[in-house]
């Protein structure tokens, strides 16, 4: 699949799974477009996919592996890519039956071959004429459609206000309703399609709610706007608004049969009603009562309380919601009160913000959605280079990570695999539905892949990461994977699901790897021996799993060593800690503990039978006595646990008196340690105490002075 540098020429793929075909039809078009080039029906899709169907013109073979043109065309006239990119099928079959397929199929245009090239290059440019044309006026008549539902909008908003202000109420109280409703609906639907509701529901509802009390226009003022209690023939007066209403929207000589005037019928005769009965003006009760007059109810009802009118105060969010839930307010479905308190918190964020605002902020977003359809003010040059960025940026770090990483979209079914992943799986890097391709399936399994797919699927928006152990099928052997996938969902109110993104580890490597991480984290970097605390460890596990052994510790230093780093530098110093470390490795047996404590001080821990002195003498030999002239002077000491009992700290620190009695005989020696030298410790630990409190006082005074 090749792809050029993004430009703004018009974009045509080619599909053909003949690269000199596709060669051809290229140099016929000339360098005055952007050329994609496609080798299977699969990678068409993917391709479509990938560029979100932003393909001026696609030239399709009918003969391709893996997916050939025709079930190309299906896909695309099913997942509606047919509307957006314009097809010319090319093919070297001219029977009538080819044709008459692909034209039933969608294509704008059939080519037989041999073709000659001014024909191509002129049905070319007829079909991206013609189709810019098309979009254009797609978007005139957009516009017109926008304009008249917007005027629509406002001309019922107006006449609704007019409603609102001769009430004496704030003007907002059908916005809120508006709003409302609408969060009702959205809600509704996902917990239920008892209502039969659709998308186009929620539009019509939610407009007509704002007529719900239109019948007021009729109450008189002195009923209307009173601040106290109504009377009883006052309130029969009020109760009288939901039949005018209705009456007034009855009474149109025109618009009887369209869907937004039966359903404000509904509402404004029936959101007085309540679920028990109890309300008026007809009784109704349960489902009896159109859904859009029960939800227009509660919203009515919330808002009532909320708000401030002339005669109550307005209550709290908490309030409100608690009159409504115990029954103060009337009795409403209980599926309805269930959609309250779960979308109450949301009800009182969208109501803090200013409804006008809102829906201008709204109408923003249909105007921006629709302008971005317009070819003339489409993606930038320098948006689409940011895109084909992120894009390449995207396929390098995948290729040098060295991970199997997919993506899967659901529209249409199509898997993605990285190009290593798909080299180290030994399967193609794009397939179509999973379920259906033999490779994916032969590999990963089918219940495994079902499996994946439920449980991405059981994530939320906020949660949206899964990970699941797979045992797949490698090289004919099995080997367990761990999957880590992240949904995607789309971002509208009732989010839906589009796909995944993830990653696929082999847990065996995974595991090796995280040894070999500990490994190397458990060593010293200039040396490559173990670090002092690691070789602790190990020491101790030797303790628990052969404690009946006997052991010796020895610590050896380099003499002289600051010098060596005084006169040569520490670059030279290092070199000879590494040669050190080269000589210790030499010196000892394959079990032995050797180690770096720090510094030019190392350790090496061993087990041993008899003759500990002989062993000693030969590695202390190895160390110092060689023929290269690089040899170094050491000090050592050593302990064992015949003395210190299977302690390390103990034997540690005998160890290490050991070596301080080794070093006041002078350089180039030895010594054992023996209970004399406990003297000599008690003698040290004095002379560092009073070090220790010296540097202390010090550093306090130096402290003092930099505080004030």
């Amino acid at each position: 699949m090749g792809k050029v540098s993004v430009s703004n020429k018009q974009r045509i793929l080619i599909a053909d799974d003949s690269e000199i075909n596709r060669s051809i039809l290229a140099d016929m078009l000339g360098d005055g477009y952007e050329i994609i080039e496609a080798e299977t029906g699969v990678e068409v899709i993917s391709i479509l996919r990938e560029y979100d169907n932003h393909i001026d013109l696609l030239l399709l073979d009918v003969v391709m592996p893996q997916m050939d043109g025709f079930e190309v065309l299906i896909l695309m006239n099913r997942y509606h890519m047919i509307e957006e990119v314009p097809v010319i099928m090319i093919s070297a079959e001219s029977a009538s039956s080819y044709m008459e397929r692909a034209y039933e199929l969608g294509v704008t245009d059939y080519i037989s071959r041999p073709f000659d090239a001014m024909i191509v290059r002129r049905r070319v440019l007829n079909t991206l004429v013609l189709y810019g044309k098309q979009k254009k006026l797609v978007r005139m008549v957009a516009d017109q459609i926008y304009e008249k539902e917007k005027n629509s909008r406002m001309l019922i908003n107006i006449l609704s206000h007019i409603v609102e202000f001769r009430n004496g109420e704030s003007g907002m109280h059908v916005l809120h309703i508006h709003t409302m409703t609408e969060l009702f609906l959205r809600r509704l639907i996902q917990k239920t399609d008892k209502y039969n509701l659709e998308q186009q529901d929620i539009s019509i509802i939610s407009t007509a709610s704002a007529l719900h009390d239109i019948g007021k226009i009729a109450i008189p003022s002195e009923v209307l706007n009173k601040p106290g209690r109504l009377t009883e023939e006052e309130f029969t007066i009020m109760k009288t608004h939901s039949m005018i209403g209705a009456a007034m929207l009855e009474k149109l000589p025109i618009y009887q049969d369209e869907k937004l005037v039966t359903v404000a019928y509904q509402i404004c005769r029936w959101h007085h009603e309540r679920f028990d009965g109890t309300g008026y003006p007809d009784g109704l009760k349960g489902e009896e009562i159109p859904i859009a007059a029960q939800i227009v109810a509660i919203a009515d009802v919330y808002d009532a309380l909320t708000s401030e009118r002339v005669y109550k105060r307005a209550f709290s969010h908490g309030k409100a919601m608690d009159m409504i839930l115990n029954g103060e307010c009337g009795v409403f479905n209980p599926l309805l009160l269930e959609c309250l308190v779960e979308i109450g918190d949301v009800i009182q964020k969208e109501l803090k913000i200013s409804s006008v605002e809102r829906y201008n902020h709204q109408a923003l977003q249909n105007i921006s959605s629709e302008l971005m359809k317009h070819e003339e003010l489409s993606a930038s040059e320098r948006t689409l280079q940011l895109l084909e960025h992120e894009r390449a940026k995207y396929h390098f770090f995948a290729s040098m990570s060295k991970e199997i990483q997919f993506e899967y979209s659901e529209n249409p079914p199509l898997l993605k695999i990285s190009d290593w992943g798909a080299a180290k799986l030994g399967v193609s890097n794009v397939a179509m539905n999973p379920y259906k391709d033999e490779e994916i399936c032969s590999v990963i399994g089918v219940e495994n892949i079902r499996n994946i797919d439920a449980m991405v699927r059981n994530t939320t928006v906020e949660n949206p990461i899964a990970q699941c152990e797979c045992e797949i099928m490698l090289n004919g052997s099995p080997h367990w994977y761990r999957f880590i996938c992240r949904a995607i969902w789309s971002s509208e109110e009732i989010p839906r699901y589009q796909g995944m993104i993830g990653k696929m580890t082999n847990i065996h490597e995974e595991y090796s790897n995280m040894l070999k991480l500990q490994e190397k984290a458990s060593l010293d970097a200039l040396t490559g021996l173990l670090n002092h605390v690691n070789a602790k460890l190990q020491i101790i596990k030797r303790f628990q799993d052969r404690p009946n052994e006997k052991y010796a510790l020895i610590i050896f230093d380099l003499d002289d060593f600051k010098r060596i780093n005084d006169e040569h530098g520490h670059k030279y110093g290092d070199a000879v800690l590494q040669y050190t470390a080269d000589r210790l490795r030499k010196s000892v047996r394959e079990n032995d503990i050797i180690a770096r404590a720090g510094g030019d001080e190392f350790l090496i821990f061993f087990s041993y039978q008899d003759h500990l002195e002989t062993i000693v003498q030969r590695i202390f030999t190895s160390l110092t006595d060689v023929s290269d002239d690089r040899s170094v002077s050491v000090s050592m000491g050593i302990a064992t646990t015949a003395i210190a009992g299977l302690d390390y700290d103990k034997l540690f620190h005998r160890t290490d008196q050991a070596l301080y009695a080794a070093k006041r005989k002078g350089r180039g020696q030895y010594q054992f340690y023996n209970d004399a030298m406990k003297g000599i410790l008690s003698m040290v630990s004095a002379i560092d105490s009073v070090e220790e409190e010296k540097r202390t006082n010090k550093e306090d005074r130096y402290d003092f002075k930099r505080v004030l």
